[in-house]
Protein backbone atom coordinates (compact mmCIF):
# COMPACT_ATOMS: atom_id res chain seq x y z
CA UNK A 1 0.00 0.00 0.00
CA UNK A 2 0.78 3.41 -0.76
CA UNK A 3 1.83 5.27 1.78
CA UNK A 4 0.96 9.26 1.57
CA UNK A 5 3.31 11.41 3.48
CA UNK A 6 1.61 15.46 3.28
CA UNK A 7 0.51 18.48 5.14
CA UNK A 8 -2.70 20.27 4.28
CA UNK A 9 -1.30 23.46 3.70
CA UNK A 10 0.51 21.84 0.48
CA UNK A 11 -0.58 22.55 -3.48
CA UNK A 12 1.74 19.60 -4.21
CA UNK A 13 -0.11 17.61 -1.50
CA UNK A 14 -3.46 18.45 -2.87
CA UNK A 15 -2.71 17.68 -6.28
CA UNK A 16 -1.07 14.10 -5.48
CA UNK A 17 -4.14 13.29 -2.85
CA UNK A 18 -6.51 13.96 -6.05
CA UNK A 19 -4.20 12.01 -8.26
CA UNK A 20 -4.67 8.77 -6.20
CA UNK A 21 -8.48 9.11 -5.17
CA UNK A 22 -9.06 9.74 -9.25
CA UNK A 23 -7.16 6.89 -10.01
CA UNK A 24 -8.49 4.58 -7.01
CA UNK A 25 -5.28 3.94 -5.58
CA UNK A 26 -5.80 2.52 -1.79
CA UNK A 27 -2.97 4.65 -0.03
CA UNK A 28 -2.65 5.66 3.97
CA UNK A 29 -2.54 9.32 4.49
CA UNK A 30 0.16 10.28 7.01
CA UNK A 31 -0.02 14.16 8.35
CA UNK A 32 3.11 15.32 8.54
CA UNK A 33 2.37 18.34 11.32
CA UNK A 34 0.38 15.68 13.01
CA UNK A 35 2.17 12.11 13.18
CA UNK A 36 6.06 10.86 14.10
CA UNK A 37 7.66 8.90 11.75
CA UNK A 38 8.90 5.49 13.70
CA UNK A 39 12.70 4.80 12.70
CA UNK A 40 11.94 1.78 10.24
CA UNK A 41 9.59 4.49 8.09
CA UNK A 42 12.70 7.09 7.74
CA UNK A 43 14.66 4.03 7.25
CA UNK A 44 12.72 2.29 4.19
CA UNK A 45 12.08 5.86 2.80
CA UNK A 46 16.08 6.24 2.94
CA UNK A 47 16.92 3.28 1.65
CA UNK A 48 14.36 4.14 -1.42
CA UNK A 49 16.98 7.41 -2.08
CA UNK A 50 19.93 7.63 -4.34
CA UNK A 51 21.34 10.22 -2.52
CA UNK A 52 20.18 9.83 1.19
CA UNK A 53 18.91 12.86 2.96
CA UNK A 54 19.98 15.71 -0.01
CA UNK A 55 16.67 13.99 -1.81
CA UNK A 56 14.12 14.44 1.27
CA UNK A 57 15.15 16.95 3.11
CA UNK A 58 14.13 20.83 2.14
CA UNK A 59 16.66 23.16 2.49
CA UNK A 60 15.23 26.23 0.82
CA UNK A 61 12.44 26.25 3.87
CA UNK A 62 11.83 28.01 7.19
CA UNK A 63 12.44 24.90 9.00
CA UNK A 64 15.77 24.26 8.01
CA UNK A 65 17.26 27.53 8.16
CA UNK A 66 15.94 28.04 12.00
CA UNK A 67 18.48 24.72 12.56
CA UNK A 68 21.82 25.26 13.77
CA UNK A 69 23.07 22.14 13.29
CA UNK A 70 24.74 20.20 10.24
CA UNK A 71 22.87 17.07 9.45
CA UNK A 72 25.93 15.77 7.46
CA UNK A 73 27.48 15.13 10.35
CA UNK A 74 24.48 13.48 12.60
CA UNK A 75 24.46 9.67 13.20
CA UNK A 76 21.16 8.45 11.89
CA UNK A 77 19.71 8.08 15.44
CA UNK A 78 20.63 12.22 15.87
CA UNK A 79 19.21 12.38 12.44
CA UNK A 80 16.11 10.91 13.05
CA UNK A 81 15.52 12.62 16.60
CA UNK A 82 15.81 15.81 14.53
CA UNK A 83 13.30 14.80 11.51
CA UNK A 84 10.65 14.08 14.45
CA UNK A 85 11.40 17.51 16.41
CA UNK A 86 11.28 19.00 13.00
CA UNK A 87 8.94 17.14 10.37
CA UNK A 88 8.19 19.85 8.14
CA UNK A 89 12.01 19.59 7.50
CA UNK A 90 10.71 16.88 4.78
CA UNK A 91 9.90 17.76 1.39
CA UNK A 92 6.05 16.99 0.60
CA UNK A 93 4.69 15.39 -0.54
CA UNK A 94 6.45 11.84 -0.39
CA UNK A 95 4.74 8.74 -1.25
CA UNK A 96 5.96 5.51 -0.86
CA UNK A 97 5.35 1.72 -0.98
CA UNK A 98 7.45 -1.69 -0.87
CA UNK A 99 9.83 -0.49 -3.69
CA UNK A 100 9.31 3.52 -4.80
CA UNK A 101 9.55 6.80 -3.70
CA UNK A 102 8.24 10.28 -5.43
CA UNK A 103 9.29 13.10 -3.89
CA UNK A 104 7.09 16.20 -4.28
CA UNK A 105 4.20 16.01 -7.19
CA UNK A 106 4.89 15.06 -10.32
CA UNK A 107 2.38 14.30 -12.91
CA UNK A 108 4.32 11.95 -15.08
CA UNK A 109 6.62 10.07 -11.94
CA UNK A 110 3.49 9.35 -10.35
CA UNK A 111 2.28 7.12 -12.57
CA UNK A 112 4.60 4.35 -11.58
CA UNK A 113 2.07 3.43 -8.74
CA UNK A 114 -0.55 2.76 -11.03
CA UNK A 115 0.14 -1.40 -11.08
CA UNK A 116 1.95 -1.95 -13.99
CA UNK A 117 -1.44 -4.15 -15.59
CA UNK A 118 -3.62 -0.96 -15.50
CA UNK A 119 -0.89 0.88 -17.22
CA UNK A 120 -0.49 -1.61 -20.22
CA UNK A 121 -4.70 -0.86 -20.57
CA UNK A 122 -3.93 2.56 -20.23
CA UNK A 123 -1.38 2.87 -23.18
CA UNK A 124 -3.71 0.03 -25.43
CA UNK A 125 -6.36 2.32 -24.80
CA UNK A 126 -4.68 5.75 -25.76
CA UNK A 127 -2.90 3.64 -28.66
CA UNK A 128 -6.31 2.90 -29.67
CA UNK A 129 -7.57 6.25 -29.66
CA UNK A 130 -4.72 7.78 -31.58
CA UNK A 131 -5.47 4.80 -34.11
CA UNK A 132 -9.04 6.12 -34.82
CA UNK A 133 -8.09 10.13 -34.64
CA UNK A 134 -5.35 9.25 -37.60
CA UNK A 135 -8.02 7.02 -39.90
CA UNK A 136 -10.78 9.95 -38.97
CA UNK A 137 -8.23 12.37 -40.28
CA UNK A 138 -7.33 10.00 -43.68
Amino acid sequence: MIKFYFTTSSGSCRKAKAWLLKNNLPFEEINLKTTRLTKEELLHILSLTQNGTHEIISKGGKAYKSLSVDLEQMTLNELFDVLNQNRLLLKRPLLVDEDRLLIGYNEDDIRKFIPRHIRRIHKAQIDLQLSQEILQYN
